[in-house]
């Protein structure tokens, strides 16, 4: 599933970084326009979304190989999967009330 995501990001983090050069010293209306665009929207919140279920995934990965006590293991995989819902979710809404 890293294998998608990192796919999916591919492609999603070119777009978004080109945006951003091409908006960078734009107005604060102008970005808020372009924020609220349909496709922009989608594109921003399938960019959140494959990023931090990737970052999770990644996480995920290092906790379980280099954290030897199973209680510990535990904790920080609830941690890490709390934390990246709640970074995912505070992203999402802060897209769609721009958006709406």
């Amino acid at each position: 599933m890293q294998r998608l995501t990192a796919l999916a990001l591919a492609p999603l983090s070119i777009w978004l970084s080109v945006s951003i050069a091409l908006l960078a010293g734009a107005e604060y209306e102008v970005v808020v326009q372009w924020v609220g665009k349909p496709a922009v929207t989608t594109l921003l919140l399938l960019t959140v979304f494959a990023l931090f279920y990737h970052l999770k995934l990644g996480a995920q990965v290092v906790i379980e190989d280099y954290i030897h006590t199973r209680e510990l293991r535990s904790c920080c995989l609830v941690a890490n999967t709390f934390l990246n819902i709640t970074l995912a979710v505070v992203s999402i809404i802060s897209i769609l009330r721009i958006a709406l």
